[in-house]
C-alpha cells in the first residue's frame, strides 16, 4: 500500500463524488505538467497524481482502497483472516439441507433483490422524461421546482433501496449480483447529487455528468440482472 493518501494527493475529501475527483485530477495535471507550467516540474508528483486518479476513478478499486484506509494495513490483514474464517463457516454451512439453503435464497430474492430492483428501475428509467420536461425551459422556476422535487423523491427512494439492501446478507451464490447492485446504487447517488447542482448554477455540465453517472448505473443494473438469471 502506498505511503501517500490518494485523497490528499488529489486534494479532495474522502466523500468526494466521481465528478469532483475527475475535476481535481485535471486541475493538478495542468499545474504539474511541464508544458503548462515550466516553473513546476515535479515528475514524482505527477506520478502520484496519476496513481491516485487510477485508483479513485474506478468504483471497485476505490471501494477496496477505502477499506484499506479505514482499517489500516494491519487491520486489512485481519479482515483477510476473517474472510478465510468466514469461508470455513460457509463450508460448514454447506452441510445444511438443500431445503434450508433454498429458503435463504428465496428470502433474499423476495425481500431484498426484487424490491431493490424495482426501486432502481423506477429511478433509472424516469430521468430521461424529467430531462425532456426541463429542456422546454431550463430557466423556468416552476420546471426547476418540479425537477428539485423529482430529485428529492429519488433520494428518498434510493435511501429505501439502501435500507432494504442492508436488511439481509446476500447468499454467497449471489455475491456478483449484490456487488453490481451496491455499485449501481453508488452511481445513482452520485448522479442525483450532480443533477442537484444544476438548479443552483444553471451549469449544463452538471446535467451531462449526472446523466453519464445514470448511464453507468444502468449498465451495472443490467449486469446484476444477468448475474441472477
Amino acid at each position: 500500500m502506498s505511503n501517500f493518501n490518494h485523497y490528499e494527493t488529489l486534494k479532495v475529501s474522502n466523500h468526494a463524488s466521481q465528478a469532483e475527483i475527475k475535476q481535481a485530477y485535471r486541475r493538478l495535471v495542468k499545474i504539474f505538467h511541464p508544458d503548462s507550467n515550466q516553473d513546476i516540474t515535479d515528475n514524482e508528483q505527477i506520478i502520484r497524481v496519476n496513481a491516485a486518479y487510477e485508483v479513485l476513478s474506478d468504483s471497485k478499486s476505490r471501494f477496496d482502497y477505502d477499506e484499506k484506509l479505514r482499517h489500516g494495513q494491519e487491520k486489512f490483514h485481519h479482515v483477510r483472516q476473517k474472510r478465510a474464517e468466514s469461508a470455513q463457516q460457509d463450508y460448514k454451512a454447506a452441510r445444511k439441507t438443500r431445503k434450508d439453503i433454498d429458503e435463504n435464497i428465496e428470502e433474499w430474492l423476495r425481500l431484498v433483490y426484487k424490491p431493490v430492483n424495482r426501486i432502481l428501475s423506477t429511478i433509472l428509467n424516469s430521468l430521461e422524461a424529467q430531462i425532456e420536461e426541463l429542456a422546454a425551459d431550463p430557466f423556468d422556476d416552476d420546471l426547476l421546482d418540479e425537477f428539485q422535487d423529482y430529485l428529492a423523491s429519488c433520494r428518498e427512494d434510493l435511501k429505501d433501496a439502501q435500507i432494504k439492501f442492508r436488511s439481509l446478507p446476500n447468499p454467497a451464490s449471489f455475491a456478483p449480483a449484490a456487488a453490481h447492485i451496491y455499485y449501481c446504487m453508488s452511481q445513482v447517488g452520485d448522479g442525483i447529487e450532480e443533477l442537484a447542482y444544476f438548479p443552483l448554477s444553471y451549469d449544463h455540465r452538471y446535467l451531462h455528468t449526472g446523466q453519464e453517472l445514470f448511464r453507468i448505473a444502468k449498465r451495472l443494473y443490467r449486469e446484476a440482472q444477468e448475474s441472477v438469471s
